[in-house]
Formats: C-alpha cells, structure tokens, sequence
C-alpha cells in the first residue's frame, strides 16, 4: 500500500499488471466463510464496546467494517508499538512493532464481537498469511487481534483453535492475539479511504472484492451505505 498521490499512479499501473500476472486478483476475490463462533459473547443492551483489528492494508479492513450493520464508527490506526512511532512512513518501515490496525466501535445489542471476527477471518483479509497480506509484506501487515480484556481474549482464542481443528483452512492461522497497549489513530487521509477514493486502482484490485465478498456471504449483517 502507498501513500495515494499523483506520481504513484504510473507506478501502481505496473503493479496492477504484475498482479494480474501473479493471480492475486484472483485471490482478492477469494472469501473462506468460516463457521460461527461456538464460544462468544451474547448480544445484550449495554455500552458500545470496540474491537481492535489488524489484517493487512487498514484501507480495506476498514472499508468491510464501514458496511457492517451494529458497526457505529471504524477508524484506521497503528496498535502494537510505541505512541511515539505512530506515524505512517515510520511504521512502514516494519521496525516499530506497530501493525495496521482498525478499531470498530459496535453495539452489542446488534452484533457480538464473536460475528465482529466471524468477518474478520471470512472476508477481511486471510488470517493464514505471515506477515503480509496480498501485495504488501512486513510486520505492519500481520494478522493480529488486539484484545481489551479477558474475555475478548478467550473468544479469540477459542475462536482461532476452533477453526484449526475444522480444517476450515487449507493452513494454520497464525493470527496473533495480544493485548491492547493503546491505539493511535492514523493521519487523516487513511480515514474512510474507500469511501473517499472507490476508483483508486489499489482499491479496486484489493479491497473491493472483500466488500462483496461481504454482501454476498452476510447479506444478513450489510450494509449499503458506509458508516462516516
């Protein structure tokens, strides 16, 4: 993924010939719909409550979750580091323990935050790759699940050992479940990017796929219009 200006054009044209070539569109097409969640946590009146997400590029994680019904607010971010290299050339260089991240604050009345990672591994990205995602490799892409207390910890868990042992997947996922040390958010022209730029060649080779994919598969759990 890279900054969105002009004079990445040219170059993001190559790249979408070189993934042509590659079959990674093919992949992006790609949804493995997993089962439900057999431990997760019921949906009751309460507080909104958030989820802190890490799977590839944050564009696209954000982009499915914009469109999820009970979602209220998603904003892309950097979790796992220090607040200090919070910034984004500088988590890009995969040096600073920070991956991508999103936060997706949701009502638990209307979704729980097991279906939240029902869709995170289905069609938000392929919980199965290490340390990348599609065409962008580095720790700051890796599949990670930032939990804020115990019980999102043992939903995940029990989750990820759940789809292991369903040979669901065709590889072990190797989505990490670490505790939430803090999210920042990321500069503003991240912030509803799909939204902002559907044409941008990035995003339609990569991200949206994923939000048909969701459409498709949870016709149930979309939404048209994304939450800004």
């Amino acid at each position: 993924m890279s900054t969105p200006k002009p004079r990445h054009l040219a170059a993001v044209a190559v790249l979408i010939a070189i993934q042509a070539c590659l079959g990674t569109i093919a992949n992006a097409e790609t949804a493995v719909i997993v089962p439900a969640a057999r431990v997760d946590s019921k949906k009751a009146p309460g507080d909104l409550q958030t989820a802190v997400l890490a799977g590839g590029c944050f564009w696209g994680v954000e982009g499915v979750f914009e469109h999820v019904r009970g979602v209220r607010k998603v904003l892309s971010g950097y979790a796992g580091g220090e607040k200090s290299t919070a910034e984004y050339h500088a988590v890009g260089t995969g040096r600073t323990g920070h991956a991508e991240s999103v936060k997706v604050t949701f009502d638990p009345q209307e979704i729980s935050y097991g279906e939240i990672l029902r869709i995170f591994f289905s069609v938000a990205h392929d919980p199965t790759q290490l340390n990348r995602q599609g065409p962008d490799t580095g720790t700051q892409y890796r599949s990670a699940i930032f939990y804020a207390d115990d019980a999102q910890r043992d939903i995940a868990k029990a989750y990820i050992g759940q789809l292991n042992g369903s040979g669901v997947f065709q590889r072990a996922i190797v989505t990490r479940v670490d505790p939430l040390e803090g999210f920042y958010p990321a500069e503003s022209y991240h912030q509803d990017f799909i939204a902002r730029n559907p044409k941008y060649p990035y995003v339609v080779i990569n991200d949206l796929p994923k939000i048909r994919n969701l459409k498709h598969e949870f016709p149930d759990l979309y939404r048209e219009g994304s939450q800004r």
